[in-house]
């Protein structure tokens, strides 16, 4: 088998892998039962692992290939490049129930039906406290950060504190921490009640970003959500993915509920 071929077989079977652990830690939200929580964690350990390994074998080929076959492998890796979409999650104790899990199964599922699938690759961190936002984007560097959960307006997004209840993040500190991110970070989502205010802080340094002008239903967040990912995956642009988004939940009237945020230059 030639180095490229071999490449792409690695980089096939890698890809596979992290659809298995996303797929594993998606049925983990949804999942009651301590006995399969445990279980599942540790085929998310095994998978993660196989993973890894095939990462060196990625590794050690790359080093072992003439300049001529290094060539050939950039031009293919660059033909398939991936962006990461990051998926922060936060439904604090203390605060209404949110069908988070759903939206996250059904962004998914959107992507994987998609001929494009190969292109994006999905993260996630539920649960997320102010160090798991930050933590989260240095371990995945993601093109496009989306959240999910609570917003309350002038007071900011809800995350969840060590205990987890609820804590408070301003539109300040959101905007001074994509500031950071800002040559990396192309999209962010804030799907979130009264999130327009962190938008607008946000937009200062990061190209797109989209938030929520009045509170909005689980099901219009899904829907837009969905619809949003839908586009995107079929290599739609944001703006064109935003409109699509915003045309699911005119049956809902909510299609005025979004909003796009654009840097000025």
């Amino acid at each position: 088998m030639s180095s490229p071929h071999l490449h792409n077989e690695l980089q096939k079977l890698h890809d596979l892998l992290q659809d298995k652990i996303l797929r594993l830690r998606t049925a983990k939200v949804i999942e009651t039962s301590a006995a399969v929580i445990f279980q599942l964690d540790k085929q998310i350990q095994e998978a993660q692992a196989e993973q890894d390994k095939v990462s060196q074998e990625i590794a050690q080929l790359n080093q072992q290939q003439s300049p001529k076959q290094q060539q050939v492998i950039k031009k293919q890796d660059k033909t398939q490049e991936i962006k990461t979409i990051l998926i922060l999650a936060a439904n604090p104790q203390d605060t209404s129930k949110l069908s988070l899990e759903k939206e996250i199964r059904e962004i998914d599922e959107g992507l994987r039906r998609t001929n494009h699938r190969d292109k994006f690759q999905l993260e996630m961190k539920l649960a997320v406290r102010s160090r798991d936002f930050y933590r989260a984007i240095l371990d995945t560097r993601p093109q496009i950060i989306h959240f999910c959960g609570h917003g309350g307006g002038e007071d900011g997004i809800l995350l969840e504190d060590e205990t987890g209840t609820t804590a408070f993040v301003r539109a300040d500190a959101l905007a001074n921490l994509f500031k950071l991110f800002a040559t990396e970070v192309e999209c962010v989502v804030l799907n979130a009640c009264y999130s327009e205010v962190q938008a607008e802080a946000i937009s200062q340094h990061i190209d797109r970003v989209i938030g929520m002008n009045r509170t909005i239903g689980d099901k219009a967040a899904i829907n837009f959500a969905v619809a949003f990912y839908d586009a995107l995956a079929a290599g739609e642009d944001v703006e064109f993915a935003f409109e699509l988004g915003c045309s699911q939940l005119i049956g809902l009237k909510e299609n005025q509920t979004p909003v796009l945020k654009m840097r000025c230059r």
